[in-house]
């Protein structure tokens, strides 16, 4: 037992919450991309009722709490299903919340019948809509989603993925082919309808839960931004892949919402469509880059699977812009194969 898991398990101790019930041993509940672990307690009332809750154990040399505890507050307060925070302990970077299960969207969706994978998806649209729509002005004291953030993100893709992982350096017309790219990709996100983004909306942050699904996690990162970026998160999936007319089918059914709730009109859909396309190249190319940087420099390998697929949705989508032939280009000639080396 290590000394962080002692500080915290005193710190349950002498929690007033969990006074005169009996608490198990805390245990593994996961881990995710950051410095944060979770563990699930198991407590036990004086009438025999039995309630599990999360833990999180947030370093505070790493992270910090406070964001997550603000966007909770407000996603709760839109009526969405997030953990809850019971108490908290910023000093030691320790919060106890409430519990939403341990069944993710990815975890239930490969062996789901297309009725109830359709069901999670509208269920998923739906909850970003509100987000969207009741979130308007809680959005504006976040933190932007400008110029210089979309700048930093894209270049995780050519500073970890093709320097640090791959070793592919870019000659002088890649380079500039580069940057071109680069700068239609952060024009057309800057230029979306500007509302809150929860910035990790994907499979395996929704929770299967028996009511008000989907119960919502990994939310503190949450930022004012682009329009389509959590729905082109949710729907071109990092983690899992669905055919193209299925995806255009969960894309239309959420552009009619955002016009029922005015954030859209029924007469930008093709433009719609071009706008989602290209903030998803723009999310790949940063995700890509994260997975490549969290096996080096976080020795987190088991992310490295996931890049093929991350690039392959930049190649289908890419093909059917002009402007992102050099990038197709550069994938599919040297990425790529370079990947299929490694494997």
């Amino acid at each position: 037992m290590n000394e962080r898991f002692e500080t915290l398990l005193n710190w349950l101790d002498e929690l007033p919450f969990l006074a005169e019930q009996k608490v198990s041993p805390p245990v593994s509940a996961s881990s995710d991309a950051s410095f944060r672990r979770y563990f699930r307690i198991q407590v036990t009332d004086k009438e025999g009722g039995e309630k599990s809750y999360i833990i999180m154990d947030a370093p505070v040399a790493q992270e910090d709490c406070r964001p997550f505890i603000a966007v909770s507050e407000q996603l709760l307060g839109m009526g969405l299903q997030v953990p809850k925070v019971l108490a908290q302990n910023l000093e030691l970077g320790f919060l106890l919340l409430t519990d939403l299960g341990s069944q993710t969207y990815l975890s239930v969706l490969e062996a789901a019948t297309e009725s109830e994978v359709d069901t999670l998806y509208q269920s998923a649209l739906t909850a970003l809509v509100t987000l969207q729509s009741k979130g308007q002005t809680m959005a504006n004291a976040l933190p932007r989603y400008d110029a210089s953030l979309f700048e930093t993100e894209m270049n995780l893709f050519s500073d970890w993925l093709l320097g640090t992982h791959l070793n592919i350096p870019l000659d002088k017309v890649e380079q500039l082919n580069w940057q071109s790219v680069k700068e239609v990709l952060q024009r057309s996100a800057l230029a979306q309808p500007k509302v809150y983004v929860h910035r990790d909306y994907h499979s395996r942050n929704l929770m299967v839960t028996p009511e008000n699904r989907p119960g919502i996690l990994d939310f503190q990162d949450a930022v004012q931004g682009p329009l389509t970026y959590d729905a082109v998160s949710l729907l071109r999936d990092c983690y899992i892949a669905w055919p193209e007319e299925q995806v255009t089918e969960w894309q239309r059914a959420y552009f009619l919402q955002l016009c029922a709730v005015k954030l859209a009109h029924k007469d930008e859909w093709s433009a719609f469509q071009k706008s989602m396309d290209l903030m998803g190249i723009q999310r790949h190319l940063k995700a890509s880059g994260i997975f490549a940087r969290l096996n080096h420099r976080d020795g987190k390998d088991n992310y490295l699977k996931d890049i093929p697929l991350t690039l392959n949705y930049i190649v289908q989508v890419g093909k059917k812009y002009p402007e992102m032939k050099s990038l197709v280009r550069l994938i599919e000639s040297k990425v790529l194969p370079k990947m299929c080396e490694q494997s």
